[in-house]
């Protein structure tokens, strides 16, 4: 793990945006398959002590992955994706919305845009996520997303680590 590589979460309230930034050592295509593997993202998509748990997961326009943040006493929080643009290992989109075990959503969503880029043995990714309300995303920062965020970012800077040592 590197310590000098960028890390910027900037909250836009006017544009009802948040910014995420960050890089990490590792190689585009490992990064890329961290982001959209169900096996890999279930290894750090969510801040511990919770964990996360794909039901099901469908990396294509148009599908879908179905997910929960579980907590120690197995309380979980339920959200669902729906992929609406992939353009591999540079670009993906999609909508995200709470949701309850059913899959029933719970709107407004909010619009996620993943960037993905390498320079120098790096890898940067940047999202850009749109609330619908503003409203939502006070809920989300409420939450606590933006430590959260931070805090599973950490890990997945960890298992890269781990990960590019067994390629």
């Amino acid at each position: 793990m590197k310590n000098n590589l960028l890390f910027d979460f900037t909250v836009d309230k006017a544009t009802k945006t948040v910014l995420v930034t960050r890089e990490f050592a590792a190689d585009l295509s490992l990064v890329w398959d961290a982001f959209t593997k169900k096996e890999i993202l279930d290894q750090w998509w969510a801040p511990k002590p919770w964990a996360s748990k794909t039901k099901f997961m469908n990396f294509e326009v148009g599908g879908k992955r179905f997910y929960a943040m579980v907590s120690p006493e197995g309380q979980e929080h339920w959200s669902l994706q729906q992929f609406t643009s992939i353009t591999p290992k540079t670009n993906f989109k999609y909508l995200n919305a709470f949701a309850d075990a059913a899959e029933n959503p719970e709107l407004p969503a909010s619009e996620w845009n993943l960037s993905f880029s390498e320079e120098n043995g790096n890898t940067k990714v940047s999202i850009k996520i749109y609330n619908e309300s503003l409203a939502r995303m006070e809920k989300m920062i409420e939450m606590g997303f933006e430590g959260g965020f931070t805090m599973t970012l950490n890990y997945l800077d960890e298992l890269l680590a781990t990960l590019s040592q067994k390629r």
